[in-house]
């Protein structure tokens, strides 16, 4: 590794900042001021190489330039009039077919080497919780056959130009069995040492090398505003100074610092998601961003500035819109924007690399499908992330090219900008995958120690009353906590699968849990593990509580109007802690999250409180912070990236909002000597954020299943077998002899229940409270409808009802046999049904417990997703008459 930077150089800067009483966020000296150049007329700023401290990396700017339109960010990496000849020439011998498949990534589940061979791909990707041959647990060999084998496929066509692989790297290659897992983007704000940042890149990439990609779909630049949306551990912080600095050296780890390219250590780097996917109203996944153009500009854009600035060759598009009706901006869904793909990222940013699409996100823009979007392609969107329907994409835009619906110059303009990357990346010259430096190591050298490196300094103490921390060597302690012992719960969403579950301890043979790294730290002897607290505390020197959010990923992750109270969330954590808080012993809480939370009760049943954010494979970090002068002499030095709330419901939070009054500011933190000054907190917290019914009138979604089940609510399928209902487990498959249900695509990936009735019996797919009824009255009164999306497989053969149940055998039942016959097949559909309808028909909204129910006596598949209850709906132009329904 060497174009490291030595680790002592980061601990001599942030003693010397301490010394000097200077804030790591604020670097050690005041950035100068962005250079002015004229463009066209107008003078349009110009972005360059940021300050860099004495240590070679990126300063963390005290202030940021506020520019007044989109600047011109010069490239860490130089044009060559060598390579662009090399592709102009590549670009004029290829065949319509050819450039098509240079712009389609198809995932590796969905596609064989023959046919990236037949159809010419440019590129194929695996997403979370894709593997080589289905297998977990699949070697770095088996990796690189696959790779060799689609590279080799690629080089024996006309062409013989090579396929490349992205895979999401985002904390680590993350996806692969074995590998150092880094802390998620989070912590690594905590840190404030861009430096690191550069380590971890590096090593990342010799990790992704090892199993033959080419490509990194990292980082993520996200500047979040809103920590209800479920990436927010996605972003290096709400603050788009240390973004800034942290996308200038990520790149640089990844990629390599030459000005010709990227060498035979680095990969390319991805800056995304273009652009503003952190500012999204009530934090939404994939949902609408209204910032103003200055905002976009100054806030959102300023990772991208850093990115680009040290060469990032590709932009993945965001999911999200940017939409604002009151300040005239009606760009809707980014990948259909012309003006911030083409207009602004390319023509006024300049850059000259590849905008790639997120995973079918073009099948978003109006008027298009998943198969389908010219407009797209347009817009300036040049890889195409398809990973099911490339087939039916290839056959699409070939017609619309053939019809003039898309230019020829577009395409080439795409394929160029392809091979462009390719010949810097070298590979367009390199031998197959398995024979690259590299290869098939099984991790990268040193990335263990950055781990725990990372782990340490990411690590925020928010509470130490009486100076608890750090604890006495050979300590002696009762640990509990569902995360103590949990390496599924501190790597967190993005680990060997998407959303993080389905995980245990045997997936990380090379890991070590936060348990396992106490019992290093103080010896087995001194350590106790009762995960439910069920030990009496009296006799030990400390309790230390590891507890917090379980894994997630986008969409699943998402809070919408759910309270941020943790003990809301995560009860049985305030259990745990009502167990052994009060009894004498000290009670350290390390909380493990993948964002603030309320956590109100739980700093008042501890002595000390500790963020330790999703800290990745290397669980012993957080002991060597925990026990005095264990495996280091550093303490606590972490920051906080994002504000804490001081109540409940109390978000979006940052600096710039209007009465910001945080239980911990933005950059809070506190150091061994230290001891905070908390206090006895206020613990009331509302039900939820929102008005979720009762007997006034509803003025919000009740949301059921939005990519997964929303709590309370709880999916089933019912049948013969078992008519109580079978839950349908969090991988969205449960099986009964008559009905089934797998996870599927309707809006999004993986956000549908596919459930197919094979007509041996009658059966049901429902949601329901196990809980029991809720008062939902305000939704009929609001006019709510039932809605929900929709897309039919298989017509139903026989009668089949929609019903909503108030503890049976009090239920609404309305006739759905004309409803699904009369959707079209293989189409999404939205359906409303008023609530009123389920009134009229026995409903007591007063005590509502399974909102959503669709039996079937006979034969029947459909896809289900987006399923909720919204005011006003009922009186839609499009939702269903009661009449109809019977």
């Amino acid at each position: 590794m060497s174009r490291r930077s030595p680790m002592w150089s980061r601990a001599r800067t942030a003693g010397l900042a301490a010394l000097l009483g200077v804030s790591m966020v604020s670097g050690v000296a005041t950035a100068a001021p962005e250079p002015e150049s004229t463009q066209g007329g107008s003078r349009q700023p110009v972005v360059g190489k940021p300050d860099l401290g004495w240590n070679g990396c990126a300063r963390i700017d005290q202030k940021l330039p506020t520019y007044q339109d989109w600047p011109k960010v010069r490239s860490g990496i130089t044009d060559s009039a060598a390579v662009e000849r090399r592709v102009a020439e590549l670009v004029k011998g290829m065949t319509l077919a050819e450039k098509i498949g240079q712009m389609t990534q198809p995932e590796i589940a969905a596609i064989t080497p023959d046919e990236v061979k037949q159809y010419s791909i440019g590129s194929v990707l695996n997403g979370g919780g894709s593997w080589p041959n289905k297998d977990k647990h699949a070697t770095p060999k088996a990796w690189l056959d696959l790779a060799d084998a689609y590279w080799q496929a690629s080089v024996s066509t006309r062409t013989k130009i090579p396929v490349i692989w992205g895979i999401d790297a985002v904390h680590g290659n993350n996806n692969v069995f074995g590998t150092t897992v880094f802390p998620h983007n989070i912590g690594l704000g905590a840190a404030q040492d861009p430096c690191l940042i550069r380590d971890i890149g590096e090593a990342t990439a010799e990790q992704v090398r090892a199993t033959g990609q080419d490509w990194a779909f990292a980082p993520t630049l996200a500047v979040v505003k809103d920590d209800r949306w479920g990436r927010t551990y996605e972003g290096f912080s709400e603050d788009p100074r240390i973004t800034r600095a942290y996308g200038y050296e990520a790149v640089r780890g990844l990629q390599g610092s030459s000005p010709k390219g990227i060498g035979s250590d680095g990969v390319i780097a991805t800056a995304k998601h273009f652009i503003g996917d952190g500012g999204t109203l009530g934090g939404k996944d994939q949902g609408v961003n209204p910032s103003s153009q200055a905002d976009m500009i100054n806030v959102h854009g300023q990772g991208y500035y850093g990115a680009l600035a040290a060469g990032a060759q590709t932009v993945m598009a965001s999911f999200n819109s940017w939409t604002n009706a009151e300040l005239g901006i009606k760009e809707g869904k980014i990948h259909g924007s012309k003006l911030l793909l083409n207009d602004i990222l390319k023509n006024k940013i300049g850059f000259d690399g590849v905008v790639v699409s997120d995973w079918n996100g073009h099948g978003q823009v109006e008027g298009c499908t998943n198969a389908s979007c010219a407009r797209a392609v347009n817009a300036g969107i040049d890889v195409f992330m398809v990973p099911n329907d490339w087939k039916a994409f290839i056959t699409n835009t070939t017609a619309q090219v053939e019809s003039g619906q898309i230019p020829m110059a577009r395409i080439d303009d795409a394929v160029t900008r392809i091979l462009r990357v390719k010949a810097r990346a070298g590979a367009l010259d390199a031998p197959k995958p398995s024979l690259r430096e590299h290869a098939g190591k099984p991790d990268a050298k040193d990335a263990r120690k950055i781990a725990r490196e990372a782990v340490r300094k990411s690590q925020v103490l928010l509470k130490n009353t009486k100076r608890v921390l750090p604890l006495a060597p050979r300590s002696k302690v009762l640990v509990v906590g569902k995360s103590a012992d949990s390496m599924q719960n501190q790597t967190g969403g993005w680990t060997l699968t998407w959303q993080g579950t389905g995980n245990t301890n045997a997936d990380f043979p090379n890991g070590t849990t936060i348990l396992g790294g106490l019992k290093e730290a103080l010896g087995q002897a001194n350590v106790t593990f009762s995960e439910n607290g069920d030990v009496d505390p009296k006799g030990y020197d400390a309790v230390i509580a590891v507890i917090g959010e379980t894994p997630y990923a986008e969409g699943n992750g998402d809070i919408g109007k759910r309270t941020l109270e943790a003990a809301k969330l995560y009860p049985n954590d305030l259990a745990v802690l009502d167990k052994v808080s009060g009894k004498g012993t000290p009670v350290v809480t390390v909380f493990v999250s993948g964002r603030p939370l309320h956590v109100n009760k739980e700093l008042n049943r501890s002595d000390a409180f500790v963020a330790a954010w999703l800290p990745g494979t290397e669980g012993g970090g957080v002991a060597d912070l925990l026990v005095r002068g264990w495996n280091t002499g550093i303490g606590y030095t972490g920051k906080l990236p994002y504000s804490w709330p001081k109540a409940a419901c109390q978000t979006p939070l940052n600096p710039e909002s209007a009465g910001y009054d945080p239980l911990f500011k933005l950059g809070y933190g506190l150091h061994n000597w230290e001891t905070g000054a908390v206090g006895k907190l206020d613990e009331s917290a509302p039900a939820t954020c929102g008005n979720s019914g009762g007997g006034g009138e509803a003025g919000e979604d009740l949301e059921i299943f939005v990519r997964q089940d929303v709590a309370p609510y709880k999916s089933y399928i019912g049948s013969p077998d078992n008519w109580g209902g079978t839950e349908i487990g969090p991988d969205g498959t449960a099986a009964h002899a008559s009905i089934t249900t797998v996870p599927t695509d309707v809006n999004v990936q993986g956000d549908g229940l596919k459930v197919t009735w094979n007509g041996t019996a009658p059966g049901q797919v429902f949601l329901q409270n196990p809980a029991g009824g809720t008062d939902l009255r305000g939704y009929l009164n609001a006019n709510a409808a039932l809605t929900f999306d929709v897309v039919v497989g298989q017509k139903p053969a026989n009668r089949t009802v929609i019903s909503t149940h108030c503890t049976y055998p009090c239920q609404g039942e309305v006739a759905a046999t004309k409803l699904f016959t009369d959707l079209p097949v293989g189409t999404k559909s939205t359906v409303k049904i008023p609530i009123a309808c389920f009134a009229e028909k026995g409903l007591d909204p007063e005590g509502v417990n399974t909102p959503f129910l669709v039996y079937t006596d006979g034969a029947f598949q459909a896809s289900f997703a987006n399923i909720r209850w919204v005011p006003k709906a009922g009186a839609d132009p499009d939702a269903r008459k009661c009449s109809d329904l019977t």
